[in-house]
């Protein structure tokens, strides 16, 4: 059995300023963001300029940021935030949604394509391969903070966090980090290294995040607030990636419609 580190959240203190490790591990992961698309552009035929990669991140982090809050707030505390509106701001008390980030980040993706009169599922396809890193990054600020521990265990790797009670839980910001973080940008990446049709590299990311999230949520202790949401299983991590399987399926299955000349 092992004990949670307890890591300070507060990576550094500056007089009245606190820098929290998870505000660190979004910077990472936009800066991971940066160099990977960097990388994108300079590949042979990418269609991209290294002086549009600015504002693209600009406009994803921003997307990710204020829709993962919204996010938050609506799909898992909506009560809460409507009776306490000012706390919808203070995200540094925790509370970010993947899947609002997500939204957001489409949303900024079609503001970006409306911009430079690129198609969306051309900046999509983009962008897809820079969003796991951020992902890997976040679950590491999930886990340094000791939030959204896994369910109790016996398996001998099994952790005691503070705040969770005496017995152990899986580790489970560990195992999306290695499932949504690491094994998924190797399927993004590896799948997008070679030129690809219009909307596959979006379908797979989307299928792909949605069934690892689907899978990683079975470790995980749903939010005591919620609970499952149905089934006495499904939490909402994973009702809310059913769209995202779903919408993967459906994108990939229109590249194979238009690839074998459906009309």
């Amino acid at each position: 059995m092992l004990h949670h580190p307890a890591i300070d959240p507060i990576a550094l203190q500056l007089g009245p300023l606190a820098i929290r490790w998870y505000g660190l591990m979004y910077l990472l992961g936009f800066a991971a963001a940066w160099w990977l698309g960097r990388r994108r552009v300079n590949a042979p035929g990418s269609g991209w300029r290294v002086d549009e990669l600015g504002d693209l991140i600009f406009y994803g982090a921003l997307g990710a940021v204020v829709g993962g809050r919204l996010g938050y707030t609506l799909f898992y505390q909506p009560a809460y935030y409507l009776s306490h509106p000012l706390a919808i701001v203070q995200a540094w008390q925790g509370g970010m949604s993947f899947h609002g980030g997500l939204l957001g980040v489409l949303v900024a993706c079609w503001l970006y394509g409306r911009k430079t009169g690129r198609g969306f599922f051309a900046v999509t396809d983009f962008v897809a391969p820079l969003v796991p890193t951020g992902l890997l990054a976040g679950r590491l600020g999930n886990f340094i903070n000791g939030e959204l521990w896994g369910r109790v265990t016996d398996v001998p790797w099994g952790m005691v966090f503070q705040g969770a009670g005496e017995l152990p839980r899986h580790p489970s910001q560990l195992y999306q980090a290695g499932l949504e973080g690491a094994l998924l940008f190797v399927i993004v990446w590896v799948y997008s290294a070679r030129p690809r049709p219009t909307m596959a590299v979006s379908g797979v990311f989307l299928l792909s995040y949605g069934a690892l999230r689907f899978i990683g949520e079975f470790a995980r202790q749903p939010d005591a607030f919620i609970g499952f949401v149905a089934f006495d299983w499904l939490t909402m991590g994973q009702l809310l990636s059913l769209p995202m399987l779903a919408a993967g399926v459906v994108l990939l299955a229109l590249v194979r419609r238009r690839g074998s000349g459906g009309s």
